[in-house]
């Protein structure tokens, strides 16, 4: 979850205003209107004190990022090398470029 969504989930069950919160958490309404859209990414603290005057607490938790298994990287690659077999090289202009589907 973003900052954006877990500011806004804290004031809506809290069932609190926007200008509610920026009251109780020392903050302009407008700065909250941004850090709920999106528009302006708060530092932790700050996420911690919205979150926190919301009457929530906010809980970093750090785990690998999901990332694919080295043999899928290895697949993708070859696909990639594959494809660049079929690009125009210099005083090379093909009439028709084939372009193979790759799977999702």
């Amino acid at each position: 979850m973003d900052a954006a969504a877990a500011i806004r989930l804290a004031r809506r069950r809290a069932n609190l205003s926007k200008r509610e919160l920026a009251r109780r958490a020392g903050t302009s309404p407008a700065a909250v209107v941004q850090y709920e859209r999106g528009d302006r990414e708060p530092t932790y603290p700050t996420l911690r004190r919205m979150i926190g005057a919301a009457g929530y607490e906010a809980e970093l938790t750090i785990r690998p990022a999901r990332r694919p298994p080295p043999e899928e990287l290895g697949r993708r690659l070859v696909q990639v090398l594959d494809l660049v077999e079929y690009l125009p090289r210099r005083g090379r202009t093909p009439s028709r470029l084939p372009f193979p589907r790759f799977p999702k």
